[in-house]
Formats: C-alpha cells, structure tokens, sequence
C-alpha cells in the first residue's frame, strides 16, 4: 500500500506533467517561442523544435 504522502507525490507529478504539455501544445498553436531555464540560463525556444 502507498503511503499518503508518496500518493499525493504521484499525483503532483501528473498534473505537472499535464500542465507542460498544455503550455507546448498552447505554444506551438500560436507560434510563440517558449522560455526554459537550462545549464543555469534562460533559452529561448522556438515552437517549431518543441517536442
């Protein structure tokens, strides 16, 4: 049996994920480059080579 705290661990987890697909899915609609952070900098991604 899961603990509660590693249940609730699991579920965070799949919201986030859910949420940056939405966020590339809403970026490669309207062609906006989308900003992550990398290597201890910010970059500049465009939509085209979003995954």
């Amino acid at each position: 049996m899961k603990s509660k705290a590693a249940t609730i661990q699991s579920q965070a987890k799949k919201a986030l994920k859910s949420a940056i697909r939405k966020v590339i899915a809403e970026h490669k609609l309207t062609g906006d480059p989308l900003y992550i952070w990398k290597n201890g900098r910010v970059q500049r991604v465009s939509p085209d080579k979003l995954k």
